[in-house]
């Protein structure tokens, strides 16, 4: 498949992004993937909604676990950068239902990372020009 160079917005500003992660250390090398696919989009100045889900909520926790993967960035490093990204839309959002069953609440994350549910992520990946990833 092959989309047309006329058919992409013409600037990152006009782009949304939204990536849901839906594994953590588990399966480190797709979470990895997923986070850096997100980073480097936020880094290029797109716009970035990026939901965690599943064990990669743990990422989002303040001093929370991480883990490490040869020749890949630090996960946890991945998704400050993303909330720092604020100024160009991006955000960090983890799964209610996920924080819920792992017993995890709003004062544990990270600063700018918020907790949400499926009506929100629906919303987000239906919006008009919005690209969304699963991994």
């Amino acid at each position: 498949m092959s989309i047309a160079p006329n058919s992409l917005p013409t600037s990152s500003a006009s782009r949304r992004l939204v990536v849901k992660v839906t594994a953590g250390e588990e399966a480190a090398e797709r979470c990895s993937q997923a986070l850096t696919v997100a980073a480097t989009a936020a880094a290029a100045g797109v716009s970035v909604s990026l939901w965690l889900t599943g064990e990669s909520v743990w990422l989002a926790v303040a001093n929370g676990p991480g883990f490490a993967l040869d020749h890949a960035a630090d996960p946890i490093q991945l998704v400050e950068s993303i909330t720092e990204a604020a100024d160009v839309g991006c955000t960090v959002t983890v799964c209610t239902q996920c924080a819920a069953r792992r017993g995890i609440t709003l004062g544990d994350l990270r600063p700018g990372v918020r907790i949400s549910g499926a009506a929100s992520f629906v919303e987000e990946i239906l919006g008009e020009g919005v690209t969304a990833l699963v991994y």
